[in-house]
């Protein structure tokens, strides 16, 4: 049975883009994702297209740009039906949004499109990144702790938290050449204070452990 295509579009001044993936993929619904500022412009769109018989659905931004581009397209691809493929635009938003949008594409495997200088979609590499392969318990647990906003003033201070030697808290975050710690996989950050290592979640740490990775 041939797919169904669901194509996720930020709506950011772009309204090409959008219409010229619908064509290219023959697509049966789109999913606008929507600022308050371009509300107008989200629900023009979604009349041209439903003019179409095209099903189109506005889901608001309530939060941060990064936060809601993967909660969103997370939740699309958890809730598409059976043959139907999540495709995402990364042309038709703003700078941001799209750059958000490429990165959820990313850790998702999900195929992503731009729109070329002579108005040509091109479809992206699909990358297909598993970050819950790559993280064993002790890493997982790392993270958790760290979500604690009062955590942590440094790797001391994290290692007695999670009741582990600090060589093995230092080699979880920092990694070897054999195997990428959690600050070569982008999900965390370290910073001296007081000549101390001062560990805490990145974005894409925090994007994980909400489940929208």
């Amino acid at each position: 049975m041939e797919n169904k295509h669901i194509i996720v579009a930020a709506v950011g001044g772009e309204e090409d883009a959008i219409f010229l993936s619908i064509k290219e993929f023959h697509a049966e619904q789109v999913i606008l994702i929507c600022e308050k500022e371009y509300a107008k412009e989200a629900e023009r769109i979604k009349r041209d297209l439903e003019r179409f018989k095209i099903s189109c659905r506005i889901e608001m931004m309530k939060g941060p740009v990064w936060e809601e581009i993967f909660r969103i397209i997370r939740a699309t691809v958890e809730q598409a039906p059976e043959h139907s493929e999540v495709i995402i635009n990364v042309a038709s938003g703003r700078g941001l949004m799209n750059c958000a949008s490429t990165s959820a594409a990313f850790v998702n495997g999900l195929k992503a499109f731009g729109v070329n200088d002579k108005g040509e979609v091109m479809l992206l590499p699909v990358l297909k990144f598993n970050y819950y392969t790559l993280l064993s318990d002790r890493k997982m647990k790392l993270l958790k702790i760290l979500a604690d906003r009062d955590c942590c003033s440094s790797l001391e201070e994290l290692a007695e938290r999670a009741r582990m030697s600090l060589s093995l808290v230092s080699y979880h975050i920092n990694g070897n050449l054999k195997s990428d710690g959690l600050l070569q996989l982008g999900l965390v950050e370290t910073k001296e204070q007081n000549r101390r290592v001062h560990v805490e979640l990145t974005t894409m740490g925090k994007l994980l452990l909400k489940g929208y990775v």
